[in-house]
């Protein structure tokens, strides 16, 4: 597979990613938390057996099948987490801004472990970037004690995405240094989804029913008191967010196997304006200008590292 190839499949995972936080926030509403996330990922594990296949384990590199499984596995659980234990949908597309700090610290992680050539002009996209995720907080002030009021109100929430931001930056740094092109998303979106199910059971999350015609129509009896009852609409939820996620991941992974990394992180920058949008829309959430303020800096941020990156190659080619 070619390199531009590979980078345009890359970047059609930002596209499926910016229906991601909507969706996610939508089945964790309906299912809770954890047994959301869990059959999330198990219906994105079977959607990625098909369309990429069960890895052949054997062939991969020890340290990356090792230390690969335990930083995606962590990162999943806190990105499903932090929107599932956000308290409003409003909060849980604030929350997903700190999460949208993991393109430039991948670029950051880029340049310190992995050789990456950049101009100076590198940090201060970082930085503004951040500080885009800092406004993005404030609601319509503008103040230093909006954003910390705001983690302070659900600092569980928060702390899991800025966890999950630098869990996904080493995830895709490990993944270039240490895979050999090995893909091994389908081993891992398994190995998630079955995390997922023992948290669970340890938790005694009880009996799940699939609600029937029958049942919807008011004509059978309901399940027992302590179990969970999935209706049709939340199925379908399950599957679309399965689909946005197992195919986002599918081609990330792709790119950052085979395409141009640095290129794909600045890129993702935009994820944040996509996935508000869609989120605001199907969550029935509104979003402050401060806050469109905020998610625009992390795009400028985002383009500004990108320019860095380039100056620097340029000569090279």
């Amino acid at each position: 597979m070619s390199r531009n190839k590979a980078t345009l499949i890359g970047l059609c995972a930002i596209l499926l990613w910016g229906a991601m936080v909507g969706l996610v926030r939508s089945v964790t509403v309906g299912l809770g938390p954890m047994l959301g996330a869990a059959a999330i990922y198990s219906a994105g594990a079977c959607l990625l057996y098909f369309v990429a296949g069960w890895p052949s384990l054997r062939d991969f590199p020890r340290r990356y099948l090792y230390l690969g499984s335990l930083l995606f596995v962590a990162y999943e659980t806190c990105l499903a987490l932090s929107l599932g234990y956000a308290h409003s949908g409003q909060q849980a597309i604030e929350v997903s801004m700190v999460n949208y700090l993991w393109p430039s610290l991948t670029v950051a992680f880029a340049i310190l472990f992995n050789g990456q050539r950049a101009s100076w002009l590198v940090w201060p996209g970082l930085v503004l970037a951040l500080l885009g995720v800092l406004w993005a907080q404030g609601g319509e002030t503008r103040s230093l004690a909006s954003p910390l009021a705001s983690v302070g109100d659900n600092p569980l929430s928060y702390g899991l995405a800025l966890s999950g931001a630098v869990l996904w930056a080493a995830y895709c740094t490990v993944t270039t240094r240490l895979a050999a092109g090995r893909n091994g998303i389908t081993f891992f979106f398994a190995l998630t989804a079955l995390a997922f199910w023992l948290q669970y059971a340890l938790q005694d999350g009880g009996a799940i029913w699939i609600e029937s015609a029958a049942q919807m129509g008011g004509t059978t009896p309901l399940p027992a008191q302590g179990s969970t009852q999935v209706s049709i609409h939340v199925l379908i939820q399950v599957l679309l967010a399965a689909g946005a996620m197992g195919g986002g991941y599918a081609a990330w992974n792709v790119g950052i196997l085979h395409g141009n990394v640095t290129l794909m992180a600045a890129a993702s920058y935009f994820t944040p304006l996509l996935s508000a949008a869609l989120a605001a829309v199907m969550l029935s959430a509104p979003l402050s200008f401060t806050f469109w303020q905020g998610a625009a800096m992390v795009c400028a941020g985002s383009m500004l590292c990108w320019h860095a990156t380039r100056r620097v190659a340029r000569p090279a080619q």
